[in-house]
């Protein structure tokens, strides 16, 4: 085997090995299984007098959890907002309600996103109450000690002392007594975008000192209609002290109470993630408190739990923390970090090589914000990766126009080898290396770029930036697969084509899977052709295949590779018009196959022995 070969296997393997570590990412571990309290009720083996946290009435125990898509008004859900005395939110990206029992923020829309392209299509439902489907909301309240009697709990029914609509200058405040000496009050806040600010209080009206624990938790009934890929993580996300832990769904269903729960000395915040969408608690910058995931009774649970405060008779003591609940846009998530949310960027599914999906992002989004359009940013990105590369890639292009040159000695050798590929071997090393060429060079910059190409995949992939993006003509999403279709002449004839998740969308070739195709078959011509029979008939088919097989990625990807097979073959044909050697690219396909095959051809006209 010659040495082109070797390498050509070794940039394959290590191809492999990327994709299969990239698979491997967050690999399933043994977990002994989880518990749950009487009636189904989730408990916490808390510290003496700290009582228990659980959905109490918020979980109906043993009940089926309606399924349906995640996001999406249903009748039930209508009711229930309905049924319940409520509070509007009117913050300019959100619209909702809080329900006065309990005082949960359960109903929540995103103003800024709809379903699909269709401008008339429901907006993205991000929680929704108990009653509905699939119920997801947010609950803050007081864990009671000793003497303190009644704590108000997720069926509590809340007054409004003050504040008619939740908006970012008009906050709200409910109060509810024990009639036991406790006054307990919910003020409700929330900026432009996506962060609440809740402050609970309770005044101690008694003769006695009383200890209670602030805490904020975040449930969610059934699992969510899931975009979950191997790429991508949806379940609980939490920071720690700087430690950011990403749990999956199943895995949390087999956590014990132990494995779920993290003591935070300072700085953390827990939630829910999806693939562009996010619910997470965040107790004030700098203060301690538990950090909780757990699982019981079909419903996914996240807590954050803040140490006990003293409240003196005739006192008031006083708690605060943020909820986040929104789209997990780039811009907002990175302002939440700077004023003091630590790592909070990193709720970002940045995957195996943040190290280059986060800086790719950022140039892309300075792109984005110079050019104003996400298409023509991932092509000028392109061209700057390239322009970086550059310096390793001119090596291997002239090592490649030198080779191209050197085809038709290497055909004599294959001829005057026969069947001995050991004497082959030694006559094109001794043909490399008379004319100083090192067949290893084109190695690096292809293995250089299977990184970057599955970083920027990620970006595309995860980032909401794409989500809905529009490049030109009828590219409306980059994140979605080209919508054009050969099948119908790309929109000539009157029938629409199969579903991008359906196998046959393979066979719906867009006008960007042909162009990939195109600019693939383009930059091989450049290429010297392998002297093997079978190696040539695998990389003359290869542009083809990757036709099909990538025609159901993302558009964004796909420009990506067109843009970067273009530049390719521009820099690859200009350096070897430089050093001499003209390609004769554009030839019709059989001649192309007719000028690859010499050594087979003459194979068959070669006399036979004994003849």
């Amino acid at each position: 085997m010659d040495d082109q070969n070797k390498n050509l296997i070794l940039a394959t393997a290590l191809s492999f090995l990327v994709i299969l570590t990239w698979f491997l990412l967050f690999p399933p571990e043994e977990q002994a299984p989880g518990t749950t309290g009487p009636e189904g009720e989730l408990v916490e083996d808390l510290a003496p007098n700290d009582g228990t946290i659980g959905p109490d009435g918020t979980m109906t125990p043993g009940a089926e959890v309606a399924g349906g898509a995640e996001g999406q008004d249903s009748p039930q859900t209508e009711v229930a907002v309905a049924e319940a005395p409520r509070i509007d939110i009117e913050s300019g990206a959100l619209t909702g309600s809080i329900s006065l029992e309990g005082g949960r923020i359960d109903d929540l829309s995103l103003a800024d996103y709809r379903q699909t392209l269709d401008p008339e299509s429901d907006l993205v439902r991000l929680l929704s109450p108990v009653g509905g489907e699939l119920p997801y909301y947010a609950l803050h309240g007081w864990i009671g000690g000793e003497g303190t009697g009644e704590v108000p709990g997720p069926n509590t029914v809340w007054e409004v002392e003050s504040g008619e609509t939740l908006g970012p200058d008009s906050p709200v405040t409910l109060v509810w007594e024990n009639g036991a000496g406790l006054t307990f009050r919910k003020t409700f806040a929330v900026d432009e975008r996506y962060m609440f600010t809740v402050t609970q209080s309770v005044e101690n009206a008694t003769d006695a000192e009383l200890s209670l624990r602030p805490y904020g938790l975040v449930a969610r009934h059934g699992l969510p209609d899931s975009n979950a890929f191997f790429i991508l993580h949806e379940g609980v996300v939490r920071m720690s002290d700087g430690e950011l832990e990403e749990i999956d769904y199943d895995d949390l269903e087999d956590f014990a109470v132990e494995e779920g729960r993290t003591e935070v000395a300072a700085d953390g915040w827990i939630g829910f993630t999806d693939k562009y969408w996010m619910t997470t608690l965040i107790p004030e910058p700098g203060t301690p408190f538990r950090s909780v995931a757990r699982y019981g009774n079909g419903v996914y649970q996240t807590e954050a739990i803040q140490p006990a405060l003293t409240v003196a008779p005739g006192a008031t003591a006083e708690a605060s923390s943020m909820l986040f609940a929104g789209a997990k846009e780039w811009e907002a998530i990175h302002a939440y970090e700077e004023g003091g949310v630590q790592g909070f960027v990193d709720s970002i599914d940045w995957g195996l090589f943040f190290f280059l999906t986060k800086p790719i992002f950022r140039v892309l989004h300075f792109l984005n914000g110079l050019i104003g359009n996400m298409g023509w940013s991932i092509i000028v990105l392109t061209l700057l990766i390239k322009t970086v590369l550059f310096p390793l890639a001119r090596k291997s292009y002239i090592s490649m126009a030198r080779m191209k040159e050197l085809q038709p000695e290497m055909e004599k050798l294959k001829e005057q080898a026969g069947d001995d590929r050991q004497k082959l071997q030694q006559g094109m090393m001794e043909l490399y290396r008379k004319n100083k060429v090192n067949p290893a060079s084109g190695c690096l910059p292809i293995l250089l770029q299977i990184p970057i190409f599955f970083s920027l995949y990620k970006v595309i992939f995860v980032t909401i930036e794409l989500r809905h993006a529009p490049w030109i003509g009828w590219i409306r999403d980059l994140s979605a697969p080209d919508p054009s279709s050969i099948l119908n002449l790309f929109g000539l004839l009157p029938y629409g084509t199969p579903d991008p998740s359906s196998f046959f969308f393979i066979f719906s070739l867009g006008v960007l899977p042909i162009l990939l195709g195109i600019s693939m078959w383009l930059q091989q011509k450049l290429n010297p052709a392998p002297p093997d029979p079978t190696q040539r008939m695998i990389f003359a088919w290869m542009p083809w295949v990757f036709m099909f097989m990538l025609g159901s990625f993302a558009s964004g990807l796909v420009i990506y590779w067109i843009a970067n097979n273009t530049i390719t073959f521009l820099q690859q044909y200009t350096i070897m018009r430089l050093h001499g050697h003209k390609p004769d690219v554009f030839g019709n396909i059989r001649s192309g196959f007719r000028r690859s095959e010499p050594a087979t051809a003459n194979a068959d006209k070669a006399p036979k022995k004994g003849k």
